[in-house]
């Protein structure tokens, strides 16, 4: 998302300090790969909002992307919780998977995004969310992360891939000159702490969003002191979080264009070691070994740009010309990566911003999502029909 250079105003405790600074016990690896030998759970209600993608491709008579379409339907995609009312989606998500693991067949793993703490996207604005300050903080603990505890320890039945709070540590780290960020630091650190400590269930694997390679992986005046000062600020938090809570590993590039493996090597990247995402993952991998925290990771490559779509790293918003990056894969030739994901549903707007008549963030965006699908990776093979793939436990639309 988003990306900031700044942190002459960074005042983290401790940050460079070796990990004795911390009790030994913050490991924090736990369970094996959740994404071997699962499926990432359709998400319906996107699916749904797809039917406007397919209608505009076959009036135009393009019958390939149409089909390409149709298989982007019935690709799993992670369920955004981004508020208080939308917890009613966990609900949903639930369901689905347990019906396609019980009456299809086939074991599931529940891709949840964790997207609620107050004053989010501090820096930016265009993903601000419903709470703010302390009483945000009470309500974010009392009617958000323990609706999350109760209805995820009633399915234990099902695995879960969590990613905890997109962006909140990039601007912990970068973006302390903000005052907004500054003062948010505090409350979204016990916030995340609290959301760790709750959700500790053996079938619940969290993933810390760390942010991209374009954020928190430069070489900076110290060598890769972004990646350095994120794996104590992860440290700290999961510190906070109790002495025995577990995590499973990190999210990369979540809501970002970044490729996991770039073909071509983009200008803006010359002074970066983590020149795409399989470098920033092995970039960082060895300061968060260094803290004693779990080296795994899952990236987002629902949306990649394409060679020479920006001039800079810090265009994040409606990058144009992208297409939809590799589905879901665990076979990524990187020993930290757990898989590759689709964490941002492909076609939900990143804001008013980037193209000219883009909407509000979240909202439906048909121009792009086509856009994305005619650009799309190989590995999103067009169905074989027009027709909408369907099974008698998925729902109807």
């Amino acid at each position: 998302m988003r990306f900031a250079t700044s942190i002459a105003a960074f005042t983290l405790g401790a940050s460079l300090a070796p990990a004795a600074a911390f009790p030994a016990t913050v490991s924090r690896a736990v369970s094996d790969n959740p994404f071997a030998g699962r499926k990432l759970t359709i998400n319906h209600s996107y699916g749904k909002k797809l039917e406007a993608t397919f209608d505009a491709f076959v009036e135009a008579g393009d019958e390939l992307n149409a089909r390409k379409t149709r298989t982007v339907q019935t690709t799993g995609t992670f369920y955004w919780i981004s508020n208080i009312a939308s917890l009613s989606a966990l609900d949903e998500a639930i369901s689905v998977a347990r019906a396609e693991q019980n009456q299809g067949g086939v074991p599931q793993v529940v891709g949840l995004v964790l997207y609620n703490l107050p004053d989010r996207d501090c820096s930016a604005g265009e993903s601000a969310g419903e709470l703010s300050g302390r009483d945000g903080l009470r309500r974010y603990k009392e009617e958000y992360v323990n609706a999350w505890a109760v209805r995820l320890a009633r399915a234990s039945d099902l695995t879960f891939a969590v990613v905890v709070e997109p962006d909140a540590i990039g601007n912990m780290v970068t973006n302390q000159g903000i005052p907004l960020c500054a003062s948010a630091k505090p409350i979204q650190e016990e916030g995340i702490a609290y959301a760790i400590s709750k959700l500790q269930l053996p079938n619940v694997n969290l993933y810390l969003d760390a942010s991209h390679g374009g954020w928190l992986g430069w070489a900076d005046n110290l060598p890769l002191v972004y990646s350095r000062l994120a794996a104590a600020q992860f440290k700290e938090i999961i510190t906070l979080s109790g002495n025995t809570t577990k995590v499973r590993g990190f999210s990369t590039n979540v809501s970002n264009y970044n490729p996991f493996q770039a073909t071509v090597r983009e200008n803006y990247t010359e002074w970066s070691p983590s020149w795409d995402e399989d470098h920033y993952t092995s970039s960082l991998a060895p300061f968060l070994e260094e803290q004693g925290l779990p080296a795994r990771f899952i990236t987002d490559q629902s949306r990649v740009h394409l060679p020479g779509a920006r001039e800079e790293w810090g265009e994040w918003c409606n990058v144009s010309p992208s297409g939809l990056g590799r589905p879901q894969a665990t076979d990524t030739g990187n020993e930290y990566v757990d898989s590759l994901v689709w964490v941002k549903p492909p076609g939900e707007s990143d804001g008013q911003c980037g193209l000219e008549g883009a909407p509000p963030a979240g909202v439906w965006f048909n121009e792009y999502v086509k856009m994305l699908v005619e650009n799309a990776h190989e590995d999103v093979v067009p169905s074989d029909s027009l027709e909408r793939t369907t099974k008698s436990w998925w729902p109807q639309y």
